[in-house]
């Protein structure tokens, strides 16, 4: 530092000698009007700037090795981390329930009793509306007399054909006789069995579009839909390009706006079959519905997690940069100096997925690099910075 202290002053001294010498020289050229003389002087003058600038450089170059006032680009830098990364996928889905169902007859006839109201909470097998049997009944009871008749035929003529008494056309008969009345009672039962309407499950009765005394049409004429909104889910169209990144367990959240809900769940069960119009499969993910307040056909958003990294090197998308053949890069802080100074390295980088404002980097960085933050965009390779530290 002495040195160029030292230096620094012999160019002082000479440039004051090299200005008085110049000034009385340059008075005389000026009052004799010698322009040989002026020219001559011009020449020499130029001379002693250029000597004079070349030694002036070689002083400032001293001072920046020294650790003086180098001028360097102020930038800010973050050290790489590793952490969980989840990438998500969004789709629209809609809210469903596998017990919902809208109860039509088996039977024809006159609806002649409901035991149920809309709104009603009803438990599995109770019994909601009755319908007129149109004689059945009656005739149940004229086949279960001509059955106790042809039972009691066929045990006598048992009897009798073990003790090797009648024709075994008679035995046969009377078996046959029996066996068919049989099958006709449990036919008759069968029928009487689809004029009453029980319930699948346990459920709430939503509503009954049935009114007494209406006639029924088995498969058109509806009676009544009962709903059970404990087994909601959500199920949604995925494109068949996550086939093999959606699978059952698959961490999901649902969102449904309309009941200000969300709910953190999981794949529950994906389709086997690809919707050929779509190229998409179906997810369902389950749902909790402690105070009923999601209903069938609501509207909501399912995310699911096609992907995930336990130790993910996140950076700003900002930071990232783009060369002339596509390679994608960013700005690394190496050979670092006292007062925060460093040199920059251009790392070419293999990026990954993204979320939000942050993506992964693959390959070209480690835990613990210096990636330059603010101050990217003006930076070249092995440029001297100084990192401002926040």
């Amino acid at each position: 530092m002495k040195k160029s202290v030292y230096l620094l002053g012999l160019i002082l001294a000479l440039v004051s000698c090299a200005q008085e010498t110049a000034e009385v020289s340059n008075s005389t050229a000026i009052e004799n009007s010698n322009l040989e003389e002026l020219n001559a002087q011009k020449t020499s003058y130029t001379q002693q700037i250029e000597e004079l600038t070349t030694k002036l450089e070689t002083v400032n170059t001293a001072i920046a090795t020294l650790g003086g006032s180098e001028k360097r680009a102020l930038i800010t830098a973050f050290a790489t981390e590793t952490s969980l990364f989840e990438h998500n996928i969004e789709v629209q889905a809609n809210i469903k329930t596998r017990q919902n169902v809208l109860m039509y007859p088996e039977f024809t006839g006159r609806l002649i009793k409901l035991y149920v109201s809309e709104g009603q909470s009803v438990k599995k097998g109770a019994l909601l509306a009755v319908i007129d049997d149109a004689g059945i009944q009656d005739q149940l009871e004229q086949m279960k007399l001509q059955l106790e008749l042809a039972k009691t035929t066929f045990e006598r003529t048992q009897r009798l054909w073990e003790q090797q008494i009648g024709s075994e056309m008679m035995f046969l008969e009377a078996q046959t006789r029996y066996k068919a009345a049989q099958k006709q009672v449990d036919q008759m039962r069968q029928q009487l069995a689809k004029t009453k309407i029980y319930a699948p499950f346990n459920g709430i009765i939503d509503e009954i579009p049935a009114r007494l005394g209406s006639n029924l049409v088995p498969g058109m004429t509806p009676i009544l839909r009962i709903v059970n909104l404990k087994s909601m889910y959500a199920e949604a169209d995925v494109p068949e390009t996550y086939l093999t990144n959606i699978i059952k367990g698959s961490k999901a959240t649902v969102t449904i706006p309309v009941v200000n809900q969300i709910q953190t769940t999981a794949i529950q069960q994906t389709g086997n079959f690809i919707t050929p119009s779509n190229r998409t499969f179906r997810v369902e993910a389950a749902l909790e519905n402690p105070d009923n307040l999601i209903k069938p056909n609501l509207n909501a958003r399912l995310s699911v997690v096609d992907y995930t990294n336990p130790e993910a090197i996140m950076v700003p998308l900002r930071v990232i940069r783009e060369n002339a053949s596509g390679s994608t890069y960013v700005f690394v802080l190496t050979q670092p100096e006292p007062d925060n100074g460093y040199t920059t390295e251009k790392r070419i980088v293999e990026l990954g997925k993204s979320k939000q404002e942050l993506i992964e980097v693959l390959t070209g960085l480690s835990q613990g690099d210096l990636i330059v933050d603010e101050g990217v965009s003006t930076l070249v390779e092995d440029q001297k910075v100084k990192r401002i530290l926040e």
